[in-house]
C-alpha cells in the first residue's frame, strides 16, 4: 500500500483514501501500475497532477474517471502551486521504472522532500535533479533533501543487479543460443517491460504476437506505448506470456504440447527480479542464481534473467550517499527503510532529524541526544493489519528488529491531538481517531497504527499497555504505593488514560495467535494493567500496615 503523507503537507501521492481526499488539497501520481490506482474512482479530486501517458494509459483501464480531474506535468517541467498555507513548488523527474513513471520534487516553507514513487534509482537519474541536492566527489549536496520517500521494494536485496541495458542483452543472446526454438514464450506482461519486447523485435525482425482475449490490459497497454511492435499472427515466432503465479505450471504445459506434437522444445524466458530475491531454493539452485551475468534454466524448464524496474539495497546505499538526506521514509514495504545502512547511521540522531519546518508542520518536538548509539538499539516495530500484530517484512528472519521505534520514542507529541508520526498514523492513513480519544487511550510512540475492527482493535490496545507496563521496572503487580506508579510513568512517559467504561468493562482475553505472536519474540504474555481501585486499595493496605 503507497504511503500516505504527513498530515501537515497539504498534498497527497499515490494515495486515493477517504483521508487523503478529504484532508489533501493536491493529489500526484507517479506512474499507472494498477496497484498505485487503487480506488481512485471513488476517492479522487481535482488537481491530480501526472505525466500524460500516465493519464493516457489510466484512462484506458478506468473508462469512468473524469479526465477533467488531471493536470499534465512532464520530465523536467515546473508548478509553483497555490496553497492557503503558502506556495510551494513541485518539478517532476524521470523515474527508469515504466513509460510515463516521474518522481515529485516538492519546494516550499515544509523543507524539500523528494518522493520516488516506484523507481530505478540509478546514478544517471540522480544527476536529472538540480545540483544542489546532490553531493559531487565525494562532498556533501549543498543543499540536503530534509525527508526523501524512498521506493525500498529490494532494500535487503544485497547483491548487485544488471542493468536495465544489460539484462536486455541476456535477454537476446539466450534467444541467440536456442535456434532451434520454434516458438519463443516471453513473460513481458508487466508495465515497463516493453524495451525488451521492442528490442527482440528490432534485433530479428519479427512482430509479437499478443492475445487480445488472454492479456487485454497488457493489450491495450503496448497499444499505447509501442503498437509498431504488436502481431496478430498466432504463428509468430515470438509470443508474449503470463507471468503471474501459476507461470511454471503453463511452461510445463507447453513444453507437453510441443512434445505431443513432434516439435522443437519452446523457449521459455521470464525476465524479472523475484526469481532472483526468492531464498527458498535449494542449495543448488542457489549457486546457479548467483550468475547475474547470463540467464539461467530452472528445473521447470524456465530461463530467468534478472531484470529489474526496482533500486537493489546497494543502488539505494549510494544514492542516499549521495543525497545525504536528513529523513528517509520507506514508501513499500512498510520499515524496509530500516535496514539500509545509511538510515542507521544517519538518519536516528535527532540532531541531524528533519528540520524544524517540517517539524512544526508535523506537530512535533525532537529532543536532542549526543548518545547515537541510543537511535540505533535495535527495538521491535510491530506495524498493524487488520488488528493483528505482524512482523516487520524480512526474508531472512521471521520477525525483524527495527530501529525506528526507539528514534520515534524521542517525538513528544502535543496531548491534545492523536499522534501523528512519520511511521505511524500518517503513513498508514488511519482515520478513525475517534476510538484513540475514547475508551482506553494507550498511545505508544513506537507502534504504527492502522484502522482495524473494533474487537482487534481493543485487543492490541491492551496489548500495548502490557508491553508498556511489563518495559517499566517501578511498576508491579503488586504497588505498595500510588505515588511510586504515578512517578514510574513519568519517567517512562508512559501514556495512559483510562475511562470509567474501560475500567468496568475489564481487559478481554487475546486470541492464541496474539499469544503465540508474542511468545515467538520472547515478550511476556500480556496481562491488564493494575485499576486505580486496586492501587488506591493497595496503598490504604501498605499504610494500616505501617500504622500497625
Amino acid at each position: 500500500m503507497p504511503t500516505e503523507m504527513p498530515e501537515g503537507l497539504p498534498f497527497s501521492v499515490d494515495t486515493w483514501t477517504p483521508s487523503s481526499k478529504s484532508s489533501k488539497r493536491h493529489h500526484f501520481l507517479t506512474h499507472a501500475h494498477k496497484d498505485y490506482s487503487s480506488n481512485i474512482i471513488s476517492n479522487s479530486s481535482f488537481p491530480i497532477y501526472s505525466t500524460l501517458l500516465t493519464k493516457t494509459l489510466l484512462l484506458q483501464h478506468y473508462p469512468k474517471l473524469d479526465p477533467s480531474l488531471f493536470l499534465q506535468i512532464e520530465v523536467g517541467q515546473s508548478f509553483v502551486i497555490d496553497d492557503p498555507d503558502g506556495n510551494f513548488t513541485d518539478t517532476a523527474f524521470d523515474a527508469n521504472h515504466c513509460p510515463g513513471a516521474v518522481m515529485f520534487l516538492f519546494e516550499g516553507k515544509f523543507g524539500n522532500i523528494l518522493h520516488t514513487g516506484d523507481c530505478r534509482l540509478t546514478l544517471e537519474c540522480l544527476l536529472n535533479l538540480p545540483d544542489k541536492y546532490v553531493g559531487r566527489k565525494g562532498k556533501k549536496p549543498q543543499c540536503p533533501l530534509d525527508c526523501v520517500f524512498l521506493d525500498c521494494t529490494f532494500g535487503n536485496f544485497s547483491r548487485s543487479m544488471p542493468t536495465k541495458h544489460s539484462s536486455i542483452q541476456q535477454v537476446v543472446n539466450c534467444i541467440w543460443k536456442h535456434p532451434d526454438a520454434s516458438t519463443v514464450y516471453l513473460t513481458c506482461d508487466a508495465l515497463g517491460q516493453e524495451d525488451i519486447l521492442v528490442q527482440v523485435s528490432q534485433i530479428f525482425g519479427a512482430k509479437i504476437y499478443v492475445d487480445k482475449t488472454k492479456y487485454p490490459e497488457c493489450f491495450k497497454n503496448l497499444a499505447v506505448t509501442v503498437p509498431e511492435i504488436l502481431g496478430e499472427d498466432p504463428s509468430s515466432r515470438f509470443h508474449l506470456f503470463d507471468g503471474s503465479p501459476g507461470l511454471y505450471e503453463r511452461a510445463q504445459a507447453k513444453l507437453v504440447e510441443a512434445k505431443a506434437a513432434f516439435q522443437t522444445e519452446p523457449l521459455v524466458v521470464r525476465p524479472s527480479a523475484q526469481w532472483y530475491a526468492c531464498e527458498e531454493l535449494s542449495d543448488v539452485q542457489n549457486n546457479r542464481k548467483k550468475r547475474m551475468n547470463e540467464a539461467v534454466k530452472d528445473q521447470f524448464g524456465v530461463w530467468h534473467v534478472c531484470y529489474s524496474m526496482h533500486s537493489s539495497k546497494e543502488e539505494l546505499e549510494k544514492a542516499l550517499q549521495l543525497l545525504a538526506p536528513r529523513w528517509v521514509v520507506s514508501t513499500t514495504p512498510p520499515c524496509r527503510a530500516m535496514e539500509l545502512n545509511y538510515v542507521k547511521k544517519y538518519c536516528f540522531n535527532s540532531k541531524a532529524g528533519l528540520n524544524n519546518s517540517v517539524l512544526k508542520l508535523l506537530d512535533m518536538t525532537v529532543v536532542t541526544s549526543d548518545d547515537v548509539d541510543a537511535f540505533v538499539k535495535p527495538v521491535n516495530c510491530y506495524p498493524v493489519l487488520e488488528g493483528t500484530p505482524q512482523p516487520c517484512p524480512n526474508t531472512k528472519s521471521p520477525v525483524k528488529q527495527c530501529t525506528a521505534a526507539k528514534a520515534l520514542e524521542e517525538l513528544s507529541l502535543p496531548s491534545n491531538r492523536s499522534p501523528v508520526t512519520l511511521f505511524g498514523r500518517a503513513r498508514l492513513g488511519l482515520q478513525a481517531v475517534d476510538f484513540l480519544r475514547g475508551g482506553c487511550n494507550i498511545l505508544p510512540g513506537n507502534l504504527p497504527l492502522q484502522t482495524v475492527s473494533s474487537d482487534a482493535r481493543q485487543e492490541f490496545l491492551d496489548a500495548a499497555a502490557e508491553v508498556k507496563r511489563e518495559r517499566s521496572p517501578g511498576i508491579k503487580e503488586n504497588l505498595h504505593n500510588v505515588n511510586d506508579y504515578q512517578q514510574s510513568e513519568v519517567q517512562e512517559n508512559t501514556r495512559v488514560h483510562k475511562s470509567d467504561s474501560c475500567e468496568n468493562s475489564g481487559s478481554p482475553g487475546l486470541s492464541e495467535h496474539v499469544r503465540k505472536y508474542y511468545r515467538s519474540m520472547n515478550l511476556p504474555i500480556l496481562r491488564p494493567l493494575p485499576s486505580l481501585v486496586d492501587l488506591m486499595n493497595s496503598r490504604k493496605r501498605a499504610k494500616m500496615g505501617t500504622d500497625h
